[in-house]
């Protein structure tokens, strides 16, 4: 009988690299707007928004007070360097997105540190209201009711 050579080859099994991560990455969301957050902890500086300074996208006190309300709670203003991207709904929910997005990266910074202050400020909670859907037969409207015709 006629011998069958095997051919023995040796294949390198090769992972995906993955790429080493020097930050800190959490999503915040409020009704159709989305926050992705980036904390780099071995950097200081300054919170950016899509690019821009978080003081001219989100510009005004109140508004201030509401981004740095997690940051302040947890004193860690000017300590880390963090980038948002935000999208989506108007500038409002983009910034309850944002600051739902700060609390959870800094859980995830230090947990046991900063998730019981931030819990009982009631930072870590995502608001669930949203948009009604549109019911058909209601003429256009969620709860509206079509006017019944006169007798």
């Amino acid at each position: 009988m006629a011998e069958t050579k095997k051919k023995i080859v040796n294949k390198k099994v090769t992972s995906k690299k993955q790429a080493k991560r020097d930050y800190l990455f959490a999503v915040g969301r409020r009704k159709t707007a989305i926050a992705r957050v980036r904390l780099y902890p071995n950097q200081r500086g300054e919170i950016e928004v899509n690019g821009f300074p978080i003081e001219s996208y989100f510009p005004g006190e109140t508004m201030k007070a509401l981004y740095l309300l997690a940051l302040r709670t947890c004193n860690v203003i000017g300590k880390y360097l963090i980038t948002i991207k935000a999208e989506g709904s108007g500038k409002n929910s983009q910034l309850g997105a944002v600051s739902l997005g700060i609390s959870r990266v800094l859980v995830k910074l230090n947990e046991e540190k900063f998730k019981p202050i931030l819990k009982k400020r009631g930072l870590l909670t995502r608001d669930p209201r949203a948009k009604e859907r549109r019911k058909a037969g209601t003429g256009g409207k969620a709860r509206r009711q079509k006017q019944s015709p006169r007798r």
